[in-house]
């Protein structure tokens, strides 16, 4: 018999909006996969022990993840994490793999999580709390009311202007270093004085920003801009 994969969302940073689902599925399973940008990094774990202190005595693999545009490299670290985790569920070992924010929006864990289900075992996902549902509740806003569209962009990749073109709420992910070319796109559209901007939300070092001339290079790849019409 194999054991099972989950893909454990965790949310943005808060321990206290882990879910009990989640929680327990950690608690049962055998082995904790964690993805890390080098070995001794691991923001999904640091956030877990807060909660269960008790994970520590689990067994713990780190998955190297860094972050690159590299299609190639990509899809080399995806399959080499899931050749190891497929060696656990081998075994008949259940596997938690932690996932920060909610593991079905831009998540690492998609990609092996698919690996996994090719290759025949049994996946599941459990959900957790989006970024910019946490960013938009500290912030004391609605994202969406009535017939209003909400539209979630990566705004790290070309293409954002289209996006910010269509009508409704529109939440912009996965910024980090590209802040400046954001802040000029939104002034050009005249969007920036309707865009709220809070990072790290969560975490420590949590900050928002009501104005987007407040943003500059330092800011946080664990950021959400909120524009509002």
């Amino acid at each position: 018999m194999k054991g099972i994969l989950y893909g454990v969302s965790i949310g943005p940073g808060d321990p206290e909006l882990i879910t009990l689902k989640a929680v327990n599925i950690i608690q049962s399973c055998d082995i904790i996969a964690v993805p890390a940008a080098n070995e001794d990094t691991s923001t999904a774990l640091h956030i877990v022990r807060k909660v269960l202190p008790e994970i520590d005595s689990k067994k713990i693999i780190q998955l190297f993840m860094p972050m690159t545009r590299d299609k190639k490299q990509m899809e080399e670290y995806h399959q080499k994490a899931a050749n190891i985790i497929k060696g656990y569920l081998d075994q008949a070992n259940n596997v938690a793999m932690l996932t920060l924010g909610d593991a079905t929006i831009y998540s690492t864990y998609l990609y092996v999580h698919r690996l996994i289900k090719e290759g025949g075992y049994e996946t599941h996902i459990i959900p957790g709390v989006p970024s910019f549902c946490a960013s938009a509740a500290r912030l004391g806003i609605g994202l969406v009311e009535g017939a209003e569209p909400l539209h979630i962009l990566p705004a790290s990749y070309e293409g954002i202007e289209q996006g910010l073109a269509l009508g409704g709420t529109k939440v912009l992910m996965k910024i980090g270093k590209s802040i400046d070319r954001i802040k000029r796109i939104l002034k050009h559209n005249g969007q920036d004085e309707n865009a709220m901007l809070i990072q790290k939300c969560g975490m420590e070092g949590e900050q928002t920003l009501c104005s987007l001339d407040q943003a500059d290079e330092n800011t946080s790849y664990f950021s959400v801009i909120i524009v509002k019409e």
